[in-house]
């Protein structure tokens, strides 16, 4: 290998035990929250783990049709994934219960579509999975990949109207970096998937371990012993 193949397999591989990190980390804090968000924030970022695990492989030149068939896949699923934790931001419980089922159907479908169309290995270029899936594929992933990226923008927004905390700004950009990439690449920009999972992953990180931890509920002060 020469020194830039050599420099792009660390980068991803740093950026796959990257994202593996922050998964875990959201799905831990789901364990003691039970909160819905950070489920699907963690969730999300998995799913993102696996594309660039995915993107490490091929560029070390391990490319087959069930690999891109995944790699597809979750070009569309972190998307809608990660909008699914954004959308208790909206505050309404009945668009979320709609939203949710209509994002599982969709990410369904496209699944099902992935794993049966047959995806030519000339669709990585250079190491680079460059090339677009079929038409059809693209049109079916794009009913997730839209509205959820508006999801995110939207959410986005109200966030930043009820709280300007940077932690929150940082995570916010973040997520809609990296959905915006997902939506990219099925709309014929693949480059840009890497770019925006680089960038995403940073701002989704030092929002993640910037925020300030819960102080523990101090103890409450001894009663006093009336005075006699």
């Amino acid at each position: 290998m020469d020194a830039e193949t050599v420099l792009i397999t660390v980068s991803l591989v740093l950026l796959t035990a990257l994202l593996f990190v922050l998964s875990v980390r959201a799905l831990l804090r789901y364990g003691e929250s039970r909160s819905r968000p950070q489920l699907m924030w963690g969730s999300g970022l998995a799913i993102a783990t696996a594309a660039m695990a995915v993107e490490s492989v091929v560029y070390l030149g391990y490319v087959s049709t069930p690999v891109l068939q995944l790699y597809v896949f979750c070009s569309a699923a972190i998307v809608g994934t990660l909008s699914l934790g954004a959308t208790k931001i909206l505050r309404s419980p009945r668009i979320e219960l709609y939203y949710t089922g209509y994002i599982v159907a969709t990410s369904v479908a496209v699944a099902v579509a992935s794993a049966l169309t047959p995806l030519p290995t000339s669709m990585v270029v250079g190491g680079i999975i460059a090339g677009n899936p079929p038409l059809s594929l693209i049109l079916l992933s794009s009913l997730v990949t839209v509205p959820a990226t508006v999801v995110l923008l939207t959410a986005t927004a109200l966030s930043l109207r009820r709280a300007w905390r940077w932690q929150t700004l940082l995570m916010a950009a973040g997520a809609v970096i990296l959905g915006a990439g997902g939506a990219l690449y099925i709309a014929s920009f693949p480059i840009a998937l890497y770019y925006a999972e680089f960038i995403g992953i940073l701002l989704l990180f030092l929002g993640l371990v910037s925020l300030p931890q819960t102080a523990p509920a101090h103890a409450a002060a001894p009663a006093t012993q009336p005075s006699s």
